[in-house]
């Protein structure tokens, strides 16, 4: 169940500025960080070699910058369920960082708050700040600057 309902346009835009919740916490484990490697082709020492990684820059095995991002696809809706529009839909992102590494082992959650709304043509799109945390760490996984678009 999200955090936070918006039901229909002038709830959405009654959001506006504020910050809509956080999800559950999940662990990066090795095998996730090692399905990801199979999925995209990424198989950098420092994700998928722990023996290596531990003697490397971080003293650990870290999570792809790319994982943590997609994983907001899994946040997002414990977050906000938005209601009231004929489809919803992903039209990209503004901007992405990475602050911190996410080292194997650790848990990670997001913070969504709503920054941006403008009129499109048929139905509005949002801007969502979209910060992933990390358990204890003082600075962000990773920042998304998500754009969706909720159709009539």
């Amino acid at each position: 169940m999200a955090s936070t309902v918006l039901d229909g346009p002038d709830d959405v835009r009654a959001h506006l500025g504020r910050h809509l919740g956080h999800s559950e916490w999940i662990e990066i484990d090795q095998y996730r960080v090692n399905l990801f490697a199979d999925a995209t082709g990424d198989h950098q020492w420092i994700h998928v070699d722990p023996e290596r990684a531990t003697k490397g820059p971080f003293g650990a095995p870290i999570a792809h910058g790319y994982l943590t991002l997609s994983i907001s696809n899994l946040f997002l809706p414990q977050i906000v369920e938005v209601r009231g529009f004929s489809a919803g839909v992903n039209y990209g992102v503004d901007k992405v960082r990475f602050p911190s590494p996410v080292k194997v082992g650790a848990r990670i959650r997001a913070g969504a708050e709503l920054t941006a709304i403008s009129e499109v043509n048929g139905g509005l799109q949002t801007t969502i700040v979209i910060t992933i945390e990390i358990e204890g760490g003082t600075k962000p996984a990773c920042v998304i600057e998500s754009l969706s678009r909720w159709l009539y």
